[in-house]
């Protein structure tokens, strides 16, 4: 089973795709030794997002993502079902010229989903004017919902741990 592991995917969904990681999970944050009570994981895990998790946890939710996608081999790696990083960056990418810089790492370690500001500067985003994103990881659910919103969108790992995702209108 695939899952695009994001900090709004539930604990119990992230289980359920990769059984095997409950106790290394168990090991970066000691809250998820709960997760061995039956009655907890039917029931808390069921709704309980990633995001949530690392802050009762005491982690970054950054950091459990990042994490995680390197546990799951998600990590620098598309998802099986999604299209692969183009090797060369798009014109479109290379003539534009960058007006904003959103670092999501702040906000993800402060419970904040960079997509409302994402769509906030997107909206501005004038032929030729560009978005950067930085993250710890492809944001491909944001990549996904932009990319149907009508933008053009690149990602690629510009080092270990580190993505830029640029959005042009």
């Amino acid at each position: 089973m695939s899952l695009t592991i994001t900090p709004e995917t539930k604990v119990g969904a992230l289980l359920d795709a990769y059984p095997g990681i409950e106790n290394q999970l168990a090991a970066w944050v000691p809250a998820f030794q709960k997760l061995h009570n039956p009655v907890l994981r039917r029931t808390v895990a069921k709704v309980v997002s990633l995001e949530q998790a690392a802050s009762v946890g005491g982690i970054g939710v950054a950091e459990l993502i990042a994490r995680l996608r390197r546990l799951t081999g998600q990590d620098g790696q598309p998802v099986a079902d999604k299209p692969a990083v183009p090797e060369e960056a798009p014109a479109w990418l290379t003539d534009g010229r960058v007006v904003e810089t959103i670092d999501a790492i702040p906000m993800l370690e402060q419970g904040i989903h960079p997509i409302g500001k994402v769509r906030e500067v997107c909206a501005r985003l004038e032929p030729g004017e560009l978005l950067q994103l930085l993250s710890p990881f492809r944001p491909q659910p944001l990549i996904d919902t932009m990319r149907r919103g009508g933008l053009q969108v690149f990602s690629a790992e510009t080092a270990p741990g580190a993505h830029s995702t640029w959005f042009a209108r």
